[in-house]
């Protein structure tokens, strides 16, 4: 009886997995422009043109 709370304490931890781990997956558009320029697969101009898109 004493231990009711530990029910919704596992359903909130595993939403926060849940969420954490489907964001942690994803990269955003800035960092996959960021390994193009670094990897030299365009240029100064163009990554400064779609950087401020």
């Amino acid at each position: 009886m004493g231990f009711g709370w530990i029910i919704p304490l596992l359903f909130i931890i595993a939403l926060f997995y849940f969420f954490n781990n489907k964001n942690n997956n994803k990269e955003s558009a800035l960092d996959i422009l960021d390994k193009k320029y670094a990897n030299g697969e365009i240029n100064e101009e163009d990554y400064k043109k779609k950087e401020h898109k």
